[in-house]
């Protein structure tokens, strides 16, 4: 079967710099979506979704919770071949450094994928949002020969500078490359697509970081070069040593979660009627750490256009456009909107509540007649009464030690503690 032919690699990502401070003590891959699934989750349902079940992660960059998920979520029949197996970095007599890059992870971990068998190698980025068949692109890969195939998507002139932008031939191999070129070098580098991607203006295709390599050839440029990225080596050199490079379109739904502000719309965009990220459809399924939680519980709350995950304690006077994760607990006529709050890792007992309330300080959660907007408020956060967050772009871009504003989107770091009567 072809599916026991391939082997996939899930490259755990760097520091996430700009998904700072959602990544300061976790992964990009680690960080919470959607009220309950974790970034990883994503990439590892496609390869289930598949039947691609022979499963590397990569990590090395704050990689416990990581780490720690795939363990905990990820277990297979003792009499299966399947697995979702972590390979944290590790410094040995070949390797003494850490990795340097995408193609450097893979290098040092070459070791152990050789001690399986396989014919192709499917490498996927550890931090986006999709939901992708590989066996259609593996099948693209096979029926024309190619010795890489490199997935694509098209994207409009105003979105080119971001990506590596791939041209390619009406056989759709890729003959040359540029890497995130300037808007007035554009001119040349639209590609043929389809009739729809015209009509929309998406003319350039962006690489989405996916990949597809005969491991022959995997093998060769793993042990006869130094490259250290895919993205910036590895392809570019591929395409311009005469290589098969093929360019795969894929035109469904993808969001590389790079930023901030594109994290927070495309979690908000899950509460849309028909989300283009479906979490509904069986058929692509979303897995991730099956929790014992009791339903959620609510009580006088007007809710228009959300998702609330299980486990919560709700009192608020009205939710809109906002997702709730685990856990969450918001107190009386509090206003919750274009909201993402990731909930918490525990319950407090009631006792614990009781002497917080005694003592005039928040709990955790967020407290009543707060007014919350245009926010994302990360795990185990103690938000006191009376408090007051109107993200928007009136706000400067700032940081402090309970928050930070990226494109007038309020952050609350992780376990933040704000008073009661605070005003943002």
């Amino acid at each position: 079967m072809l599916n026991k032919k391939v082997l996939s690699i899930i490259l755990g990502g760097g520091q996430g710099t700009r998904l700072f401070p959602l990544t300061s003590a976790r992964s990009k891959p680690a960080v919470p979506i959607a009220g309950k699934y974790r970034l990883v989750d994503i990439p590892i349902s496609n390869c289930i979704n598949c039947n691609l079940k022979r499963i590397f992660v990569l990590t090395q960059f704050n990689s416990a919770s990581l780490n720690r998920h795939v363990k905990n979520t990820y277990q297979f029949s003792l009499f299966s071949e399947a697995f979702v197996d972590i390979l944290a970095a590790e410094q040995t007599p070949e390797n003494p450094t850490w990795f340097q890059g995408t193609a450097d992870a893979v290098r040092q971990c070459m070791h152990h994928f050789n001690s399986h068998n396989y014919e192709y190698a499917l490498i996927l980025s550890g931090d986006q949002l999709y939901q992708m068949d590989f066996m259609d692109m593996l099948h693209a890969h096979i029926n024309s020969g190619a010795d890489i195939t490199v997935a694509t998507q098209p994207v409009k002139a105003k979105d080119a500078s971001a990506f590596g932008i791939l041209k390619t031939d009406e056989h759709h191999f890729i003959r040359t490359f540029t890497e995130k070129p300037p808007q007035d070098q554009l001119a040349g580098w639209d590609s043929e697509v389809s009739e729809e991607m015209e009509k929309e203006g998406r003319l350039y295709l962006a690489s989405m970081g996916i990949y597809i390599f005969n491991r022959t050839l995997l093998e060769d440029v793993m042990f006869n070069t130094n490259d250290v990225d895919f993205g910036k080596d590895i392809i570019p050199n591929a395409i311009t040593g005469n290589k098969k490079v093929l360019g795969y379109q894929y035109e469904g739904y993808w969001e590389d979660i790079g930023t901030i502000s594109a994290f927070y719309e495309a979690n908000l965009a899950l509460t849309d009627d028909i989300p283009r990220f479906n979490l509904f459809d069986k058929s692509k399924s979303i897995y991730t750490r099956g929790r014992i939680l009791p339903p959620t519980k609510m009580s006088g709350t007007f809710v228009e256009r959300s998702m609330i995950a299980e486990g919560c304690i709700i009192h608020a006077k009205s939710i809109e456009r906002s997702v709730i994760g685990i856990r969450t607990r918001i107190g009386n006529d509090t206003i919750v909107k274009n909201t993402y709050i990731m909930g918490n890792d525990r319950y407090e007992s009631i006792e614990e509540i009781e002497k917080a309330e005694s003592e005039g300080m928040p709990h955790l959660g967020i407290g009543n007649r707060c007014e919350i907007y245009n926010t994302i408020v990360d795990k185990d956060c103690m938000i006191g009464d009376d408090v007051t967050i109107k993200g928007g772009e009136h706000l400067a871009d700032t940081e402090n030690e309970m928050l930070v504003i990226r494109d007038g989107v309020v952050v609350i770091k992780k376990g933040a503690f704000i008073p009661n009567g605070t005003k943002i």
